[in-house]
């Protein structure tokens, strides 16, 4: 009886595993056009390294970050918003744009975990098709979300200039709507 027990626990395992939806993280795919390219979900670590790194590097070292908006992002509470962020590692805005969010988001001292980095391709499509749920048109887009619902996004590049700035607005924005009060 114990030897069923454990063959039929084996097969209910393996017949779950078999129909689990499994991610692919980290996919890179080449490009007759492009060279090397990211697509679909992707870690940070991914963008350091090579050929990634070069771009994301010089932009990261190079931005300096608005220390006052960074001192009033800290206080509207950053830390408690998810963000959906949808890049091309072909597109000049992302290799903008995306190394200065992760540089204010490092200063911040946000959790990586709660950022989810969408790769897609020059038609902006990524291979789980996520960019049809948030209706991406162009890239880099930031989607800050509060309790799973989108409260305010980032695309292109900040209406104001600088991304500290714009997050701040989508923040203070969602704080005096007093929905979250």
């Amino acid at each position: 009886m114990k030897k069923i027990s454990i063959v039929l626990g084996v097969m209910i395992l393996t017949l779950f595993n078999s129909c689990a939806e499994r991610v692919i993280v980290n996919r890179e795919v080449e490009s007759k056009n492009d060279g090397k390219m990211l697509l679909g979900t992707q870690t940070l670590d991914q963008f350091r390294k090579e050929p990634f790194k070069t771009w994301f590097d010089e932009e990261y070292n190079r931005y300096q970050i608005d220390e006052t908006n960074l001192a009033e992002l800290k206080k509207e509470k950053l830390k408690s918003y998810s963000l959906v962020v949808f890049v091309g590692s072909w597109c000049e805005d992302s290799h903008r744009e995306f190394p200065r969010l992760i540089k204010i988001l490092d200063k911040l001292k946000y959790n990586p975990n709660k950022m989810q980095i969408i790769a897609v391709n020059r038609k902006k499509e990524s291979p789980a098709g996520e960019e049809g749920l948030y209706n991406i048109t162009k890239v880099p887009t930031i989607i800050v979300k509060r309790f799973g619902k989108e409260i305010g996004r980032i695309t292109e590049m900040p209406e104001t200039g600088y991304l500290e700035r714009d997050l701040l607005n989508i923040l203070e924005k969602d704080n005096n709507s007093g929905l979250f009060k």
